[in-house]
């Protein structure tokens, strides 16, 4: 078990470096928050696309599609947005200083992620359509394949942040990697289920 310094035994001149690295801390979260919304606004743009080209296109599904199914996609919603809780979990567990439960945790999350990925992998082989098959097609692969791509980009970084964890006093005096891979994590579940009513509940 890694061990960490107590508040208290810190010396005067420590507790100056530590809040002179909360305000770094702060000022980094600051401008990942900042991507996060300019994330936002792409992902608000194939939205507004999506929405805008379903309301106004004539025979709006490929030819000899009637529809998506569903319960698949449904059970991949639901482990991905169940995954926002469980890293939120490991959150809480490096805050304990539980190194072990830190890990754990972020493993059965990237585990979820994954899981994920491969049931788009498996719906997407299993369409009866591709890219270029009409406008919807193309929106379908896009919106889906580019939400993918952050599942792709979150897993990374938990495991950048899982590796960096087995690093002496790595995480003594600060957070922040965790912490915006966190809120990234969450970032995606949130697009996730707005693409889902989208895409799957609204056919």
């Amino acid at each position: 078990m890694d061990s960490y310094i107590a508040d208290e035994e810190r010396s005067p001149l420590h507790h100056t470096g530590g809040e002179h690295g909360h305000d770094e801390e702060g000022s980094k979260m600051f401008g990942f928050i900042v991507f996060l919304l300019s994330e936002s606004v792409i992902f608000l743009s194939f939205f507004a696309g999506y929405i805008v080209y379903k309301t106004t296109t004539p025979n709006w599904l490929p030819a000899g599609v009637s529809g998506l199914e569903v319960l698949d996609p449904a059970i991949n919603t639901v482990i991905l947005v169940s995954s926002s809780f469980v890293i939120y979990l490991a959150e809480k567990a490096l805050h304990s200083h539980n190194l072990v439960k830190f890990r754990l945790y972020l493993l059965a999350t990237m585990a979820m992620g994954s899981y994920f990925l491969v049931g788009q992998g498996v719906e997407w082989h299993g369409l009866a359509f591709g890219f270029t098959s009409g406008v919807f097609g193309g929106m379908f692969y896009l919106l889906t394949g580019f939400h993918g791509l952050h599942v792709f980009t979150g897993i990374l970084l938990q495991s950048i942040i899982l590796v960096r964890s087995f690093l002496p006093g790595e995480y003594d005096s600060g957070h922040f990697g965790v912490n915006a891979t966190s809120l990234f994590w969450h970032f995606v579940d949130v697009i996730w289920i707005i693409l889902f009513i989208l895409i799957y509940i609204w056919q």
